[in-house]
């Protein structure tokens, strides 16, 4: 895929009025005098980066599922709805809610009990420096491109709102990010976030409702699907069929076969790409390490699963009624394009959101749901910020640039890493504007940085021979061959992949990251077999089997009613996924 020349949009897309503005307003001085409060309650380190962990498991629950809804999660899923359909649904429902609910239940005792400020950091404890750095460095780069992704969607709706140039629009959505992390830090960040989750449903809803009946409802919205086109090729992509049933979901996965689309799905996003997501990534576990004891961060992601599970009818459906009722949306699938749309290029699958909007919201619900994608937007790009500046601060800075200086020092690190990472961030904006679709740009980054970190993470969690050598050789194969992979499929990396391997799109990022999994398992078994291992006595907390069960429970937790017990809930809401799964 080739990136298309940038043309600057002349005019608006959403004609919105004094009433949609003063909306967004008052929303943004909300989301400031969130952070100017927050401000009042750090006074060291573990203020700003894990807001003191002193919150309840409902605040972090809610912040957990609203740091993943942010920009990517919305327009991407959107824009998945608008392209596949239905089979859409398997990035929550196979792709999010098992890895979510193990998290909870196995790996949280141990990232909370060891006390660690961030993931990298248990690296360390576990494998030693060599990994430790090899995981700080890759998180850090990994958190600034989708910082990027997350700034330029911003940047697109501020540009459809108000006709700025994308560059403008760009710097002005960094700086008000850029001013609540700064001041509050990690609170900020996650009062921020519980806000926007409901002005996120807020928005969202609305939007889902008008556009169904619109369309007359469900089976009206069946009726009018129509085939999709491959924006590329020209060829068929999904057929109406395809795009109403779930599996097995060809057009999705980039497979022909059904048996492969099916273990493409299964293994690729809903085991290597889903775990290695949820269980690994400091972006959603810092979330659930700022929280008020060992309970409430074992059933933070478990409460995030109940709304995730429910996310798909408010941002897929949304996709796939823009493909119906919206002209340039319904050209784009039909193999057409219609220039000047709101990303800067030809109109996208990544702008259906806002067309939608555009053609089916009234004054005053048009306002709510321009504050509802902000609110999206920021809320993704703060949590990559706030990881990024922990990981930056505690684990490179701290530890091999300027080690041993007081609290005070680390915390104005970590303000000036916000900046730095959101002027970066501004840089990395811009490579988000070559993909037709979000998605198969953040896929194949989770296939470099999170496939290979899970591989290691599980397999050294569970086997007390893993040796730290093992640790960080795994850890950098798996993301070259991860890289490899990207580079010999069809479209990976645009116009720099050879198209040796015949998959692109989706399914080119679930191979990249099965591959980059194997690799990593192989070679860190291989390799333990013939380097030392640490002494057992070293592995507490660290490895289940040299763990004391009393060291990964809440003794309290007994006493609680069902309803606030870990597993209970966890069992509640693996019921209801695959009811949905079922029922779809």
């Amino acid at each position: 895929m080739t990136a298309a020349p940038v043309v600057l949009a002349s005019e608006t897309i959403i004609d919105a009025a004094f009433v949609d503005y003063l909306i967004v307003a008052l929303y943004f001085a909300f989301v400031l005098g969130i952070g100017i409060m927050a401000r009042r309650q750090i006074s060291d380190s573990v203020d700003f980066f894990l807001s003191g962990r002193s919150l309840p498991a409902w605040v972090t629950g809610l912040a957990f599922v609203s740091a993943n809804l942010g920009a990517v999660e919305i327009m991407g899923m959107s824009a998945n709805g608008a392209q596949f359909g239905l089979p859409a649904v398997h990035y929550f429902w196979v792709g999010a809610i098992p890895a979510m609910l193990f998290l909870g239940v196995v790996m949280m005792p141990f990232y909370y009990g060891s006390k660690v400020r961030s993931v990298p950091e248990f690296m360390l404890r576990r494998f030693g420096k060599p990994a430790h750095l090899v995981n700080a460095s890759s998180f850090a780069v990994a958190q600034l491109l989708i910082a990027g992704i997350n700034l330029f969607l911003l940047g697109s709706i501020i540009r459809a709102l108000l006709g700025w140039p994308l560059l403008v629009a760009l710097v002005v959505a960094a700086v008000i990010v850029l001013a609540y992390i700064t001041l509050g830090g990690l609170s900020a960040a996650i009062y921020n976030e519980v806000l926007q989750f409901f002005v996120i449903v807020a928005a969202l809803l609305p939007l889902t409702l008008i556009g169904l009946h619109q369309v007359g409802g469900w089976s009206g919205l069946k009726d009018k699907i129509a085939p999709g086109v491959d924006p590329d090729t020209g060829q068929t992509a999904a057929t109406v069929g395809d795009q109403l049933s779930s599996w097995p979901g060809n057009a999705l996965s980039g497979f022909s076969n059904d048996l492969l689309s099916v273990i493409g799905i299964v293994f690729g996003l809903g085991f290597v790409l889903s775990f290695g997501y949820w269980t690994t990534n400091f972006v959603e576990v810092q979330r659930a390490m700022a929280s008020d004891s060992i309970s409430s961060a074992r059933k933070t992601p478990i409460i995030g699963a109940f709304p995730k599970m429910f996310v798909p009818f408010i941002t897929i459906v949304p996709g796939m009624i823009a493909a119906v009722v919206v002209s340039e949306i319904a050209t784009v699938k039909g193999g057409g394009e219609v220039p000047g749309g709101s990303s800067g290029e030809g109109v996208k699958y990544n702008d259906s959101l806002l067309y939608l909007m555009r053609d089916v919201l009234p004054n005053g619900l048009l306002g709510i749901a321009i504050a509802g994608l902000m609110a999206a937007f920021m809320a993704g790009m703060a949590a990559n910020i706030s990881a990024f500046n922990t990981v930056f601060s505690v684990d490179l800075w701290e530890r091999y640039v300027v080690p041993e200086r007081d609290d005070d020092y680390y915390v104005r690190i970590g303000r000036f890493a916000t900046v730095g990472a959101t002027v970066i961030a501004i840089g990395t904006a811009g490579l988000a504007s070559n993909f037709q679709n979000i998605m198969d740009y953040l896929q194949v980054l989770f296939g470099f940085f999170n496939a290979p970190l899970f591989a290691t993470f599980i397999l050294g969690m569970f086997w007390k021979r893993m040796t730290p050598t093992a640790g960080w050789v795994g850890l950098v194969a798996g993301t070259l061959s991860a890289v490899a992979v990207a580079f010999l499929s069809e479209d990976a990396f645009g116009s720099w992949s050879f198209g040796v391997i015949g998959i692109g799109g989706q399914g080119a990022a679930f191979l990249a990251a099965g591959v980059a999994f194997v690799v990593d398992i192989v070679l860190s078994v291989a390799v333990s077999l013939v380097t030392e291992p640490k002494p057992a006595s070293e592995l507490r907390g660290l490895v289940y089997s040299e763990t004391p069960k009393e060291d990964l429970l809440d003794e309290n937790e007994a006493s609680y009613p069902w309803w606030r017990r870990t597993l209970p809930l966890a069992g509640i809401a693996l019921v209801l996924t695959i009811a949905l799964n079922i029922a779809f």
